[in-house]
Order: structure tokens, then C-alpha cells, then sequence
């Protein structure tokens, strides 16, 4: 039978603290400007709208990168652009593996045709260069991946030594920055990175929807030596750079409101400044990382390699992680991240990212967090107002 249409209401959503790996909290500023009238992907305000998202892309990536877009599509469709436009059949892929996202950096690639070499850490710890070093020298990969963020461990990873590995078989670097961009500074072409890729739900506070990707000039050199055509038309770079440069060629119809959304977002990064926003994301984790060790819990990583924006803790044992999880989210409208692969139901995983990183949230979650686990059975340890002396201390 036909339902009625008042059986429809319009859709209110809950109200929601989002303190997960992503989405992250969004602006009011961003919110506006994605309710502003829509015009046509064509239009010459759009084309300049265009222009200076570009601009502020390779400003916040750190770059003078030409090829700097955001791609239509989630943070896995820059992980799928920034692979299948230089990976060709029978190319070698090295791909490092601390987490999930490498894993599935290294089945793209397969499924690019490349010959794919996997070196693994631990997870909750970084790549070891030295075995990353020994593996490309061996395997002389075109690419060498990794995962700058690894957000389902909280790991940041040091990109120093990986330019220099690169250099010596003659690898494009390639780095996911999903989490990084926008809360830390990536510096992109002071590390020589050839190919990097984002998304915007995280530290750039923007509702997800498109991914930021840059290529530098050996890269693009790449792409545009490819023997046959790049896999996936709608991720063809070659085609996407002549609607996002100056002859403007129709390729698809931009998320034209989701680009007035980064826009903005973008400029409220960059009118921050890109070093006082590191600063705040860093203070704001470690003050998190502070509170939680003084309820008596533990984090997965250790501090020279936390990820600010995005910790890892450990599950009690004998606690439900997630029924502690339905708790915080159903009673104080706070939202936490699980773990996933092998720390699934081991770890919890909570963003302070982007303009969710203040000391509002690490309250808010520190004491909710406290008090769900006193009210499951948890109470060893747990000392809330000690928690917040240290935190207000650190």
C-alpha cells in the first residue's frame, strides 16, 4: 500500500557530541555556507569559488602542487584517485601496513594489477624505516604507501626518513593524510611527498563528501606516461584537471554546496593559521591522554608516536566496550569511535579533531566516560575530579 505522506515527517537528527574517528564536529560557519542557494557547476561565481578552494587546498597541504583538487567522494575515493592514476598492470606497490587503512591501500593496488609487498608493524606502533628500506631495496617498488594517520590506531607516523628511501630506488611516495590534514601540519613538499590524499569529515570540520588529493610534478609526469587509460573514468585525473583548470572541460557535476562547505571550512583553517591549529590540536590531546591515564586506563600508543587529534584506549577487562558506547551516545549524546581489525572490542577510539579539539570536549567525555564506567561495574581507579586536576594541570 501506498504510505501517506504525512507519514514522513521531516528528518530532525539528535543532537550529538562527536567525539569519534570521524565525522567530527562541524561549524555553524561551515553549516551556513552549505545551506546557501545552489548555482550551476558551471557558473563563473562557482569557477571562482573553484579557484580559491584550490589555492587554500595546496595552503593547507603545505604544497605548490598544481595538480591540487578535492575529489567528489569520501576519503577512500582519494585513496582509490591517488592509486589507480599511477599504478598500471604488473606496477610493484610497497605498502606499509600499521593499521587498517594500509590494508586497504595495499587491496586497491592489487586490484590496479600491481604486485603488491606488504612490511607490517605492530598495530599501535609505527613503521620501522630501516625494515621499510630493506623491503624497497629488494622489491624496487614504482610506489611506496603509507599511512601518514592511521586512524583505526591512533599512530602518526614520522614521514622524515621516507623520501630518502624513495630516492634511492627512484619510488613516488605516496601518504594517506585523512586525519592529519587540517590538524597538523603535513608539510607536504618539505618531506617530499609525491601523492597525498585526505578527506574532509575529519580535522578540516566539514560533513564528509569530498576528498582532498595533491600530486606532485613527478607524479603527474607519471600519470601522464601511463601506458594504457587510468581504471576508473569517473578518478581520471587527466580528465578531472581540465574541468578544475582553465578550459574548464565537463567532466561530472560537482557536489556544488559540498564545495561551498570546504570552502569555508578551509578558511576558517587557514584564518586560525596553520601553526596555532597544530598547537591546539597537541595541547588538547595531550591533556585528554593526561585525564584518561588518571582514571586509571591505558593507551595503546605510546606518546612519541600519538596521534593528537584521534587516541586510542584500551578496554578495561571485563567491561563491554560496547555497551559502554551505547551508553555514552543514548545518555549524554556523546558519540566514541570501537576499534576495528584486530582491536575490535579491545580499544575505544576518540577524535578531539578540528573544531571539535577544545577543553569542552575533553570535559565532556572525561566525565562521561567515568561515569559510564562506574555505573557498568567499573570503579577501580576511577577518579574523576583527579582525572580533571591533572588535565587542568598538564
Amino acid at each position: 500500500m501506498r504510505p501517506e505522506l504525512h507519514a514522513f515527517p521531516p528528518f530532525q537528527p539528535p543532537r550529538r557530541v562527536l567525539l569519534g574517528p570521524g565525522p567530527s564536529e562541524v561549524p555553524p560557519l561551515v553549516l551556513q555556507a552549505l545551506a546557501r542557494p545552489t548555482i550551476g557547476h558551471l557558473d563563473p561565481a562557482f569557477l571562482s569559488l573553484m579557484d580559491e578552494t584550490r589555492q587554500m587546498l595546496r595552503a593547507v597541504f603545505e604544497t605548490d602542487n598544481t595538480l591540487t583538487v578535492p575529489m567528489s567522494g569520501t576519503g577512500s575515493a582519494g585513496m582509490e584517485t591517488s592509486l589507480v592514476n599511477v599504478v598500471e598492470p604488473g606496477d610493484r606497490v610497497l605498502v606499509g601496513v600499521h593499521g587498517v587503512f594500509g590494508v586497504r591501500m595495499a587491496e586497491v593496488a592489487r586490484r590496479a594489477g600491481a604486485e603488491v609487498l606488504e612490511v607490517h608493524a605492530e598495530w599501535g606502533t609505527p613503521l620501522d624505516p630501516d625494515a621499510m628500506r630493506k623491503a624497497a631495496l629488494e622489491f624496487q617498488p614504482k610506489v611506496l604507501a603509507l599511512v601518514h594517520a592511521e586512524t583505526s590506531t591512533g599512530v602518526l607516523l614520522d614521514l622524515a626518513p621516507y623520501r630518502g628511501i624513495c630516492d634511492e630506488v627512484g619510488a613516488l611516495l605516496l601518504t594517506d593524510m585523512v586525519t592529519s590534514l587540517g590538524g597538523l601540519r603535513v608539510e607536504v613538499d618539505r618531506h617530499g611527498v609525491d601523492i597525498a590524499y585526505s578527506g574532509t569529515q575529519k580535522c578540516l570540520s566539514c560533513p564528509p563528501g569530498l576528498s582532498p588529493v595533491t600530486f606532485s610534478a613527478r607524479a603527474d609526469e607519471a600519470l601522464t606516461r601511463r601506458k594504457r587509460p587510468v581504471q576508473s573514468w569517473y578518478l581520471d585525473l587527466s580528465l578531472i584537471r581540465d574541468y578544475w583548470g582553465a578550459s574548464r572541460a565537463y567532466h561530472h557535476t560537482a557536489p556544488i554546496n559540498m564545495l561551498y562547505g570546504l570552502h569555508e571550512a578551509l578558511r576558517l583553517v587557514l584564518d586560525e593559521g596553520l601553526v596555532a591549529r597544530e598547537a591546539r590540536h597537541h595541547a588538547t590531546g595531550r591533556k585528554f591522554a593526561t585525564a584518561i591515564e588518571a582514571l586509571g586506563l591505558e593507551l595503546l600508543v605510546e606518546p612519541g608516536s600519538r596521534l593528537p587529534p584521534l587516541t586510542t584506549v584500551k578496554v578495561p577487562p571485563g567491561v563491554d566496550e560496547a555497551r559502554v558506547r551505547k551508553i555514552l551516545l543514548e545518555q549524554y549524546g556523546v558519540e566514541i569511535g570501537g576499534g576495528l581489525g584486530p582491536l575490535k572490542g579491545r580499544v575505544w577510539r576518540i577524535g578531539l579533531m578540528g573544531h571539535a579539539a577544545t577543553l569542552v570536549n575533553c570535559v565532556i567525555v572525561v566525565g562521561a566516560l567515568s561515569a559510564t564506567l562506574r555505573y557498568v561495574g567499573h570503579a577501580a581507579g576511577v577518579d574523576l575530579v583527579e582525572a580533571l586536576r591533572v588535565m587542568e594541570a598538564s
